[in-house]
C-alpha cells in the first residue's frame, strides 16, 4: 500500500485506530520484556556474584582450620 500524503499514512485508510493500537500494543510489549529481562539478568548476576563470594570465604574458613 502506498500513502501519497503523510495524513494519508497517519489516517491507514481509515484504520489508523487498530493500526496504531496495534503498534503500539506491540512496542509496549516488546519494551516490557526487554525490561524485564534486563531487571532479571541484573538480579541474576548479583546472586552469581553473592555466591562466588560466599564459596571463597567457604573455602578461607576451611584453609584457616586446616592450618
Amino acid at each position: 500500500m502506498q500513502f501519497d500524503t503523510m495524513s494519508d499514512f497517519i489516517n491507514m485508510g481509515g484504520y489508523a485506530l487498530y493500526v496504531w493500537l496495534a503498534f503500539g500494543l506491540g512496542l509496549l510489549s516488546v519494551v516490557g520484556l526487554w525490561l524485564e529481562s534486563w531487571r532479571t539478568k541484573k538480579r541474576l548476576w548479583a546472586q552469581v556474584i553473592t555466591e562466588q563470594k560466599r564459596q571463597q570465604r567457604i573455602k578461607q574458613a576451611a584453609q584457616q582450620q586446616v592450618s
